[in-house]
């Protein structure tokens, strides 16, 4: 049995009109992993979790969870992946009873004593219609049904999409203490929410124009970028920082975002007469915003 929960190999979809909503993606996420992804709205998120659950066709390469493809894999096999969208609307006329007896139907590992806790635990009644639930009842609602059907593989598409902050903050606490206290379960979950992700992800991928343009552990990511800014007394176009994403410069100041695995890196440059250097760790939401909050480097 393979340790990788997901493996993704040159992962292309093309959509008509010419857009390439993901653009060559290589990715590995081991079981029992907590995978967070991140990136601008557009970027390719949904697309990569609709192809990674088997809902989309592959314009080029492939995407396996669970060692197959899951477009063409067997009912038992997709049993074992669960999904939760952006917009998944659930039969009004259905009590969250009803909906889950008739999913136990297609979920082999499903747990209706598990439902039944999650049901307590989200403070949702199994009787009452799924129409007369609010929008923040009916999310935690998708995210029960799919939890309850014990999948080896979890996806989720921004699960407290549309929901106001209180709300979300609590589903999300909802789903760490969960996964806490769960089975070994591999998750991947997209997200606007960063400083939750910080606490639930173990690795994270920064998604950018339908590529991967960083994945790491969250706290390999964290330590290897830094915002570098150097004041030189000559001319600043001469200087050159090393493992820079993006460089401002402003005056005798340049500032740079900068990727290092090798800390040391930045040693010779702080030793350069003339120069003076300075380091400053980012959290995940600043590394976001420092590589996408602006596009264009700066002459």
């Amino acid at each position: 049995m393979s340790d990788r929960a997901i493996q993704a190999q040159h992962l292309v979809k093309r959509f008509r009109g010419g857009v390439t909503a993901v653009d060559g993606v290589d990715l590995e996420i081991p079981r029992g992993a907590v995978y967070g992804l991140i990136g601008r709205n557009g970027a390719g998120k949904t697309t990569l979790l609709r192809l990674m659950m088997g809902l989309l066709r592959p314009s080029e390469g492939s995407v396996r969870v669970l060692g197959a493809e899951l477009l063409d894999a067997p009912r038992a096999h997709r049993a074992r992946v669960a999904y939760v969208s952006q917009q998944q609307p659930l039969p009004a006329w259905m009590t969250l009873d009803e909906l889950g007896r008739y999913l136990s139907h297609f979920y082999d590992a499903w747990d209706p004593v598990y439902a039944r806790a999650l049901a307590d635990r989200f403070g949702l009644e199994d009787d009452r219609p799924i129409g007369a639930m609010s929008g923040g009842e009916q999310r935690k609602a998708s995210l029960l049904l799919a939890l309850a059907a014990r999948p080896e593989v979890l996806l989720l598409d921004e699960p407290a999409a549309g929901l106001d902050p209180i709300a979300r903050r609590g589903l999300i606490e909802e789903l760490v203490d969960v996964l806490a206290s769960g089975r070994d379960c591999t998750v991947v979950l997209s997200t606007h929410i960063i400083a939750d992700l910080e606490r639930i992800a173990e690795s994270v991928g920064i998604m950018d124009r339908g590529r991967i343009v960083a994945s790491d552990r969250l706290d390999a990511l964290q330590s290897g970028t830094k915002r570098v800014q150097v004041i030189v007394e000559g001319d600043p176009r001469a200087v050159e920082i090393p493992g820079a994403l993006r460089t401002t410069r402003e005056g005798p100041v340049t500032t740079a975002i900068v990727r290092l695995s090798d800390p040391s890196a930045l040693d010779k440059l702080a030793a350069t007469p003339g120069l003076r250097v300075n380091v400053f760790p980012l959290g995940l939401e600043d590394i976001f915003v420092e590589l996408f909050g602006q596009q264009k480097e700066q002459p």
